[in-house]
């Protein structure tokens, strides 16, 4: 999808239409722009972009902040349409998927009329301002890479005949998991461009990216279809950059606990036990403090929350930013039953929450050192796995 959030945007607000947009998570100058509109990036507005930046740089634009519920749903519904039109191999994210053919839609004129009735579908069935870039060709990898050559509501084939010819146009930084400390180490090995990468050996290849990954690379830039292992869930985390009125020691500290609060829930609903802790602060000067503890594996609120009082000490005045992180977890069917009666019932009353603030709202029932957090505007920006959001 293009600028997808900012898209959704436009989408539901008509005056937005043909405008620049800036999607933020909060009305404040020192925060950047999650997304920004096709109109915004004519001025060189992208993601990342501070907002006071981005009102100088164009004054004109709109800023709008961030919501989850309707990209979520807007999410969902995409994958509906195109699961119409062709089943939805992998979600990639909450703007991106992969879809393989039947042997019957790989001839290019088929695969193209595929494509053309998919955007199509999407503006009729989602809506008008809902624009996505197609990408064809032998594996994902290099559908990837032909889907990001023309944007937006572009559509790009590289077949057999296109290797390596037509990728020797792209920068190294052009190619995704390519970024600049990889390019470095391109440069490092003699490697400046798309022509010198691609006659490097199986084994240079896996010199340069130190290992198996390099020769995935090999054989995924001559079209080869390659097995990428699922990478195993090491962490849940949470962070929030705090509005100004929740800048103070109090305010960081209930903003902690509601993270805290979110990721326990979240790591329960993913099916993990942590076995370690890890808070951060940052202040409006710079500053960072952050500590970490080890405990029993656990997956109850309370047990973490007794753990982040005792850890807590950032001593900023000033702070500005907040987050949480429950590591080295472990699936819960591997975790040994809890052998004294309190640790059971806190994993009951931890469930029957979840359970009534999945059904009522998330904030229904809540810690009470973090009721001040819950009127604070939450970034919940969903750029990774939806699945795990709902």
């Amino acid at each position: 999808m293009n600028s997808f959030f900012a898209s959704v945007e436009q989408q539901e607000h008509p005056e937005l239409r043909g405008r620049p947009v800036g999607v933020v998570p909060m009305m404040t100058d020192s925060t950047c722009c999650l997304a920004a509109s096709y109109e915004a990036k004519a001025f060189g507005i992208k993601t990342g972009t501070n907002v006071g930046d981005a009102r100088r740089m164009c004054p004109e634009i709109q800023f709008v902040e961030a919501k989850h519920g309707p990209y979520r749903d807007y999410h969902n519904r995409i994958v509906e349409v195109v699961g119409k039109c062709t089943p939805v191999d992998k979600i990639l994210s909450v703007d991106e998927m992969i879809c393989h053919l039947w042997s019957n839609e790989r001839e290019v004129v088929d695969a193209v009329k595929l494509a053309r009735h998919i955007k199509e579908s999407i503006h009729r069935e989602v809506g008008e301002c809902l624009n996505c870039s197609v990408g064809l060709s032998l594996n994902p990898f290099l559908a990837k890479v032909a889907a990001e050559l023309e944007k937006p509501n572009g559509l790009v084939i590289i077949d057999d005949a296109d290797i390596p010819g037509k990728l020797f146009a792209l920068d190294l930084l052009d190619f995704p998991g390519i970024n600049k400390r990889m390019q470095a180490r391109f440069h490092a090995a003699g490697v400046f461009t798309t022509e010198q990468m691609y006659d490097r050996s199986v084994d240079e290849m896996r010199d340069i990216w130190g290992g198996v990954v390099g020769e995935r690379w090999w054989h995924m830039l001559r079209g080869d279809e390659v097995s990428l292992p699922e990478n195993p869930r090491r962490s849940v985390s949470h962070s929030h950059v705090l509005p100004p009125e929740m800048r103070t020691p109090d305010g960081a500290w209930s903003i902690a606990a509601r993270l805290l609060e979110k990721a326990c829930e979240r790591m329960r609903h993913l099916g993990f036990h942590a076995r370690s802790l890890g808070v951060s602060v940052s202040s409006v000067d710079g500053g960072r403090w952050h500590d970490h503890a080890l405990i029993t594996p656990s997956a109850d609120t309370w047990t973490f929350m007794e753990v982040l009082s005792g850890v807590w000490k950032p001593g900023f005045r000033t702070p500005i930013k907040v987050g949480v992180v429950l590591y080295d977890l472990i699936p819960s069917d591997n975790v040994t039953l809890p052998l004294f009666d309190d640790q059971a019932r806190r994993d009951r009353v931890c469930a029957a929450i979840d359970k009534l603030n999945s059904r009522y709202g998330r904030t229904r029932v809540t810690l009470a050192c973090a009721l001040k957090a819950t009127s604070a505007k939450e970034d919940k920006i969903a750029f990774g796995k939806v699945q795990e959001l709902d």
